[in-house]
């Protein structure tokens, strides 16, 4: 080997990026004053491109594999530069690497609930959350438009402004779509590949695309929710009674757990109170109104339901709830001056607590008192 070989052997650089970060999208070849020899070595691995940029313009792009730079290989840099003896001496030029790998686990979500009309609940607001993948899908006009003279560029620099453009076209297309309510959970990934879709020619300026656009959730606002679930429940019971009956029991565990503010008296009272509706609804099953007795057949006599009582009226003593009192014990509050015209009374089937004088059911017992 002769010295002319040797120093010409120590001239050849090699030239490649190894990726030392996840976030990474882009990364600028540095040397001092960016000289690259004649018959230097380009590595350009598996998920890069390298792109070769001069004086701003860029010339050449190099799919992964390994390259030697020559007049061969750069025919539109050689062009750029009008060389006509090739690299005889070495030449500067910008390489930036571009990863053209995807960029997963990126989350997006709408800012503002989503106006929607549904045929069977009308207008209704939604919220709808996910993630996507972001790739470089064009490196020259990746290059171009975003990166520019910068060193590098990671995701994070795009990721919003990714994600505020997938938020606009999910949205129209949740807005546009036909699909009721109840049925969207089913069709999350269809939504999902239709936005994306959408979302595509808006990407292209920028040399990007979404390889995939994923749907987590919809989610209902809280009221419309808690309806639905309400619905639900009807529906497993099947009976409108049946679920009366349920929120009945659901009010005197609610009271049991209150004992400090009157709810044992007020548990007993509703649970009087609906033993009073289903010894009704017993006795109406057996004997319609309007139906005659049937004469009863040898053996043993049917034995008849409890009568129904009427509920018994709370009072409000030093602004708690005491009771359920039947007339016996209402005529004894009256004569003991617990209750007068204007004690609030309560019982099932009000409303709200209003003055004892302003029920007719308490009136006969007023006026004895006085």
């Amino acid at each position: 080997m002769t010295l002319r070989d040797f120093i010409g052997g120590e001239f050849i650089d090699v030239i490649e990026w190894l990726e030392d970060s996840p976030d990474a999208m882009v990364w600028r070849f540095s040397r001092p004053q960016n000289e690259i020899k004649n018959g230097a070595q380009l590595i350009v691995r598996p998920g890069q491109v390298a792109v070769f940029v001069d004086q701003g313009t860029v010339a050449d792009v190099f799919d992964p594999g390994r390259h030697e730079l020559t007049t061969r290989n750069l025919p539109v840099l050689s062009k750029l530069r009008g060389w006509k003896y090739g690299f005889e001496s070495p030449f500067k030029a910008d390489v930036v690497f571009v990863s053209t790998r995807q960029f997963p686990s990126h989350k997006w979500g709408t800012k503002t609930p989503v106006m929607v009309n549904d045929r069977e609940l009308g207008a209704v607001r939604l919220r709808a959350y996910g993630t996507f993948i972001v790739r470089v899908d064009n490196a020259k006009t990746f290059v171009t438009q975003l990166v520019g003279s910068n060193s590098g560029f990671v995701v994070d620099q795009i990721a919003d402004q990714v994600r505020d453009m997938i938020v606009a076209r999910f949205s129209e297309q949740l807005g546009e779509d036909s699909l009721p309510i109840l049925q969207l959970a089913s069709n999350y990934s269809e939504l999902g590949d239709r936005a994306a879709a959408r979302l595509s020619p808006d990407l292209v300026p920028l040399g990007l695309e979404i390889a995939r656009l994923v749907v987590e959730s919809i989610a209902l606002p809280d009221e419309v929710a808690a309806t639905l679930d309400q619905r639900t429940r009807i529906g497993l019971i099947g009976d409108v009674s049946a679920y009366a009956a349920l929120q009945a029991a659901d009010a005197i565990r609610d009271a049991a757990r209150n004992p400090g503010t009157g709810g044992a008296g007020a548990a007993v009272g509703v649970g009087i109170a609906m033993a009073g509706q289903l010894a009704n609804a017993a006795a109406n099953a057996l004997h319609p109104a309007g139906a005659a007795p049937t004469p009863a057949a040898s053996g043993p006599q049917p034995v008849p339901p409890p009568i129904p009582q009427s509920p018994g009226f709370f009072i409000a003593v030093d602004g708690k709830p005491t009771g359920p009192f039947d007339v016996a014990a209402l005529r004894a509050q009256v004569a003991a001056e617990s209750l007068t015209a204007d004690t609030l009374v309560w019982r099932e089937g009000m409303a709200q607590w209003v003055p004892a004088g302003t029920v007719a059911d308490l009136g006969a017992l007023l006026r004895g008192a006085t």
